[in-house]
């Protein structure tokens, strides 16, 4: 069946069938594709740039020990650094209790308003608390 056009439900199915989401962009201001494979499981493989990298945790030694991991990270926009992350999905495919283990984390992953919202209020509390009492007072 030849499909064109965007098919909402189709789209979901594809992204639940998949184990990784390959978004290998030049430039990604914000992204929503590897959004989706986190929610989904299909772990995101991406390159280091924009909201990608601001919302994918590399599968290295130490973010898979500390249980942080949610993908795979490449930094260079070459075919050999693209490659090497492809076979380090691989690689980790093939270890499958690590692999349920980095799901999971990337499922519980959330990226909504009410998390940015947050942030900015937690990081607006710790600049005012930091202020002088004099600049304070000021405001």
């Amino acid at each position: 069946m030849l499909q064109t056009g965007y098919d909402e439900a189709l789209a979901h199915r594809i992204m639940a069938a998949g184990d990784v989401v390959l978004v290998p962009s030049r430039f990604e201001p914000c992204g929503l594709t590897q959004l989706y494979g986190l929610r989904y499981g299909a772990l995101p493989l991406v390159r280091e740039v924009g909201g990608l990298a601001d919302t994918v945790v590399d599968c290295s030694l130490e973010a898979l020990d500390d249980g942080s991991a949610s993908g795979f990270v490449f930094r260079d926009f070459t075919p050999e650094a693209l490659d090497a992350a492809v076979r380090r999905a691989f690689a980790l495919r093939r270890r499958e209790a690590e692999w349920q283990r980095v799901q999971a984390h990337a499922m519980q992953q959330r990226f909504d308003w009410a998390r940015a919202a947050r942030a900015y209020a937690d990081l607006y509390d710790a600049l005012t608390r930091s202020r002088p009492s004099s600049a304070r007072a000021e405001s």
